[in-house]
């Protein structure tokens, strides 16, 4: 027992990158957390954190330690999801991880839909960033995660890739309207809101700019897609999005979304990932199987 509490400290410790952090989670002592640690490296007999640092870097014994609690907490989630299907409960959280433009209402309406038909089930949600949702991930503290262009992750398993070509998203009143296909140049005539250049939309964007040799200045710039979208909605302004985005607003007309008439260089492409060598069982694995299937939807 004692040994479970230290392994836990250490575990937090590890995740968060230090004993501060560690303790402000847990509600504990730094010394309390240090000492319980220690307590582990003795009856381990190695020592599992380097020492002479101000933060908590892991030996490789460390390591090996922490990919060893942290498959016990994914073991022990999968136990009490088979035992509640035993015993016929439809009952269990799921954990879920998406970046900021997937809520739309075609996601709204899909986990709704999700929890009416399973409503003993609790959900959680949470919206980060792509670095962010990939660490949750990678850390099990989330199931499922829901991301925009990763780079290849050695502990990330990418259940469904699809590829995302932008769209100038406007209202259905917006001059661009008249046209089937829009360019760079048509874009620049018109006001624009987009994200900061250090967005990957952006920097597709920006690979077309320099083709085409014209620079856009958009009237608004933001980091939330959720704006870009309702301001695209009021009428006045041109945003470009992948459609999945979008879907929900395309579909129900209040947006228009019209292809660029320039080629993409690099694509985006979106991502549905959970942690590699760890198996969804029960309420996740159902969630999973539905997310699948209605992505491919979306991007059509």
């Amino acid at each position: 027992m004692l040994m479970d509490v230290a392994m836990r400290y250490f575990y937090e410790a590890a995740n968060q990158g230090s004993m501060r952090l560690a303790s402000e989670k847990l509600g504990v002592a730094v010394s309390s957390i240090s000492r319980q640690i220690v307590q582990l490296e003795g009856y381990l007999g190695v020592n599992l954190i380097e020492k002479g640092r101000r933060s908590v870097k892991l030996t490789e014994a460390g390591e090996l330690t922490y990919d060893f609690h942290r498959t016990q907490i994914a073991e022990l989630d999968s136990l009490r999801t088979k035992i509640q299907d035993l015993r016929g409960v439809r009952k269990g959280s799921i954990r879920l991880a998406v970046g900021e433009g997937f809520l739309s209402s075609a996601f709204f309406q899909t986990i709704d839909a999700f929890h009416s038909r399973n409503p003993g089930l609790r959900i959680e949600t949470h919206v980060g960033s792509t670095s962010e949702i990939v660490r949750m991930v990678q850390d099990d503290e989330m199931h499922i995660g829901l991301v925009l262009q990763i780079e290849p992750e050695p502990k990330v398993r990418v259940r469904l890739s699809l590829a995302q070509p932008l769209m100038i998203m406007v209202h259905p009143s917006h001059p661009l309207t008249r046209k089937n296909t829009v360019t760079i140049a048509d874009l620049a005539q018109h006001d624009l809101c987009l994200p900061p250049r250090g967005f990957r939309i952006r920097q597709i964007v920006g690979q077309m700019e320099a083709v085409a040799g014209i620079h856009l200045e958009p009237a608004q710039t933001t980091s939330s897609i959720a704006m870009m979208r309702d301001l695209a909605a009021e009428g006045r302004f041109a945003t470009v999005l992948p459609q999945i985005a979008a879907f929900g607003e395309v579909s129900a007309r209040r947006l228009v979304a019209i292809p660029f008439e320039e080629t993409e260089a690099d694509p985006v492409s979106v991502h549905l990932i959970t942690r590699l060598g760890r198996h969804l069982e029960g309420a996740p694995a159902k969630l999973l199987t539905v997310l699948e299937a209605k992505m491919r939807s979306w991007t059509h």
